[in-house]
């Protein structure tokens, strides 16, 4: 089935990009998510709209993103959550959390879709989380977590 991404999808290309998936992947899971609408004549004028939010909202060269990846880098994190006796958290911390401490802590503006958590953070203490930038550039931050 064709589709057109409206978002970014890991491993299937860009929002604004029209690809051919099975018929059950677009059905079961794209189109209900809002990651992607099925490809039509009328649709195809929708992608080049996409695309021109796409640009407006992305890191265009390699040399803005080192420039934001040094920015990010040089940011402490600290985020202030809910926790038990142990340490665990009462729920997890997201990719909207971790975009909006780098916010509050003076860092850039982050997209929550660019943040990549390795394994969701449950406890206290400190975790890596990385943020791609751009198709070659990522950053890695250390993200503090803490009892509020």
């Amino acid at each position: 089935m064709k589709i057109i991404l409206t978002h970014e999808v890991s491993g299937l290309g860009a929002a604004g990009d029209v690809v051919d998936v099975k018929d059950g992947y677009a059905r079961n899971y794209l189109v209900p998510r809002g990651f992607a609408i099925r490809w039509t004549k009328g649709g195809e004028k929708d992608v080049e709209q996409i695309r021109r939010a796409r640009k407006i909202h992305e890191i265009a060269t390699i040399e803005q993103a080192n420039e934001v990846k040094a920015k990010l880098e040089g940011v402490k994190v600290r985020l202030a959550v809910r926790s038990g006796d142990a340490g665990r958290l009462f729920g997890s911390v997201t990719q909207a959390d971790v975009a909006a401490a780098i916010k509050a802590a003076g860092g850039p503006d982050v997209d929550k879709r660019r943040v990549e958590l390795g394994s969701p953070i449950k406890t206290l203490g400190s975790h890596q989380v990385s943020v791609r930038l751009h198709a070659d550039v990522a950053a890695k931050l250390a993200i503090e977590v803490i009892a509020a």
